[in-house]
């Protein structure tokens, strides 16, 4: 039971590894009467310290021993899926979706992956004529990936230091350098150390992108396990000095450091930097980002690359070729394994994603590319059949004489597939139930055109549309109706159009449908405002809440007669006086933030009422105290 404890103490520590061997030892021992929630601490260790395949014998225990975690069952899924298992990973998805999880995001993320699972076979019949090729004197028993070439030298990561990393039990990585071969994929006799400036023993360091001069560096440094689930990454600059010494690293101030941030990436010319991220603000889990950079060598605020690129799941390694494309990792967008490359391009406006597919990509993982010239160069990957881990592929197809397709298209057999989208919908009362509404005015506003691409009265069943849609673009639906709070809803058609393998006819109609919610003007009322959160003891506006006040700024806006009282509420853990005071500076603090968003400050009042309006009277555990700490809005007049 004392191992079992322990390996449950190192899990929670986020030191995976080392809480696999404890809770394998108890597994094989007696005394533990969990056996579910045994087998899927073991499947998350391996999970979180990348290493699906091996994951999927132990969630299948824990889901057979009934397991109550509601993800269990997608997790094993991409474990399924990692194994090349595509069948018994749909059936595992389609449980999952059909427990209707609460998270809107891993829903969405299932459901792509179940639409991806079931067009396998025409992602696995994209092929090109190449073999990638195993660096094997490069290549080590541990991991070796994010190859860049600079010059004659090809620059790596690599798992070589001697402090081990407590995640996944390999070597923490660092930056090393080999001179290239005359037959680059024969590269790999005695690499050295990039630079001893670049060298920190006790975290792990990786994934170099230089500017276009070969002058700057930048490369992610962090993950040291002092913090569980990684956070602890950030972006680092050196400078190449007169002399051909690398500067002492400084932090980006562009990183985030409650987030992860890594695997850069310069333009082709040198004045933007990509990135990955998972800061707040992304789409799912970790998205790409790009930052520009002026002559000084600063950079500008980074900037999401949108849902065209970034999807519920994870988008990394990004890679900008001469020509302008954009490659990158993601296991989001339709692929055959965890991590599959693609390349993304715009063409009028609109951003295609495509699967570089077989041999490029397999049911592993395979990420990292980089282009030495348009139909030759270097990606990593942890497929089957490597050295190590992640292993460092070469692959060359200028000297073939087959027919063969460039590596990111795909020759045209049959005339493009086309989809038309649509919107429509219902307009009803944000009551229960939630009765439909005739007579409300709809408009559907593209952004940055005037004029409405839609505009009309619900009829007796309350339903609107359907209006065209464009791929790409945004709209807002602008409803309004007498004796109801005008509403706006914003709709992105950014990341919703149907990947081309997914179409099988000629032309494809689709429509989404978005149900309105009016709330009734009654005197009064109290809307609650989610997500309004303050520091401990303080009233400052967070970016967060920012963000959350914005909304109602727009409410006030869009009904210019109502005025409001608006409210903050404490839990009950301070005196009395301490509460109504900071609540009535907090209240006061959000009203301020409106005014000077151009609301008239006669149209509000603000108020804090302490702890004398408790939502849950005995609240015990976090979330209730939560609930009684909260913000509100009281319709005064209209």
């Amino acid at each position: 039971m004392q191992v079992y404890k322990k390996g449950v103490r190192q899990f929670e520590q986020g030191e995976y590894n080392l809480a696999i061997e404890n809770l394998q030892k108890a597994a094989n021992g007696k005394g533990v009467t969990d056996v579910a929630w045994l087998n899927y601490l073991l499947a998350e260790s391996y999970r979180l310290s990348n290493r699906f395949p091996q994951a999927a014998p132990f969630y299948q225990k824990a889901i057979e021993a009934g397991i109550p975690e509601i993800n269990a069952k997608m997790y094993y899924a991409y474990a399924l899926k990692a194994q090349g298992r595509y069948p018994e990973a749909l059936v595992q998805l389609d449980q999952y979706v059909a427990t209707k999880p609460s998270s809107k995001v891993n829903l969405e993320k299932a459901r792509r992956e179940a639409e991806t699972l079931r067009a396998i076979d025409l992602i696995s019949q994209k092929k090109i004529a190449f073999q990638p090729k195993n660096i094997g004197a490069l290549n080590s028993p541990g991991s070796e990936y994010a190859p860049v070439v600079r010059g004659d030298e090809l620059i790596f990561t690599s798992s070589r230091k001697e402090k081990i990393y407590k995640n996944n039990g390999q070597p923490m990585t660092g930056l090393y350098k080999i001179k290239l071969a005359q037959k680059p994929d024969e590269t790999g006799n005695n690499p050295q150390l990039f630079s001893s400036n670049i060298f920190k023993d006790d975290a792990n360091e990786g994934t170099p992108a230089f500017s276009k001069d070969g002058k700057i560096m930048i490369f992610a440094r962090g993950n040291n396990g002092k913090r569980k689930g990684g956070l602890d990454v950030d972006l680092f600059i050196s400078r190449l000095s007169a002399d051909n010494a690398w500067s002492e690293p400084l932090r980006l101030p562009i990183s985030d450091s409650t987030a992860w941030d890594g695997s850069p990436a310069f333009s082709a010319d040198g004045k933007t930097l990509y990135f990955a991220s998972n800061r707040a603000g992304t789409v799912g889990g970790i998205d790409l980002y790009r930052t520009n950079m002026d002559a000084s060598g600063r950079f500008s605020r980074p900037v999401n690359m949108g849902r065209d690129i970034n999807t519920p799941g994870d988008e990394m390694f990004p890679y900008v070729a001469e020509d302008g494309k954009l490659y990158f990792a993601s296991d989001g967008h339709p692929g055959l394994g965890k991590l599959d490359i693609f390349v993304a391009t715009r063409s009028q406006g609109i951003i295609s994603v495509e699967n570089l597919g077989v041999p490029i990509n397999s049911p592993a993982d395979d990420f990292g590319l980089f282009l030495v010239e348009a139909d030759k160069g270097y990606f990593a990957s942890n497929r089957e059949g490597g050295k190590g881990d992640d292993d460092i592929y070469y692959f060359d197809d200028s000297e073939s004489t087959t027919e063969k397709p460039p590596l990111a298209s795909t020759p045209p057999t049959e005339a493009p597939k086309r989809v038309r989208y649509f919107i429509a919908g219902t307009v009803s009362e944000n009551a229960s139930p939630q009765a439909p509404l005739d007579s409300a005015t709809v408009r559907i506003i593209e952004e940055g055109v005037e004029t409405p691409i839609g505009e009309a009265l619900t009829g007796n069943p309350g339903t609107y549309g359907k209006y065209p849609l464009k791929e790409g673009k945004d709209y807002t639906i602008l409803v309004e109706r007498p004796g109801y709070l005008t509403k706006r809803e914003q709709f992105t058609m950014q990341g919703r159009s149907i990947p081309p393998i997914f179409l099988k006819k000629a032309e494809t109609d689709t429509t989404f449908e978005v149900p309105i919610l009016l709330d009734k003007v009654t005197l009064g009322k109290t809307f609650v405002l989610e997500n309004i959160y303050y520091d401990l003891d303080k009233y400052a506006i967070r970016p967060d809440a920012a963000e959350e006040l914005d909304k109602l700024v727009t409410i006030l806006k869009d009904n210019p007669t109502l005025k409001i009282e608006l409210s903050s509420h404490t839990d009950v853990r301070a005196a009395d006086a301490y509460n109504i005071r900071l609540s009535q500076n907090r209240a006061k603090a959000a009203v301020d933030y409106i005014v000077s968003k151009g609301i008239e400050a006669e149209r509000m009042i603000a108020k804090g009422y302490g702890e004398t309006q408790l939502i849950v009277k005995n609240a015990k555990t976090e979330d209730e105290h939560q609930r009684n700490r909260r913000t509100e809005f009281k319709i005064l007049s209209f």
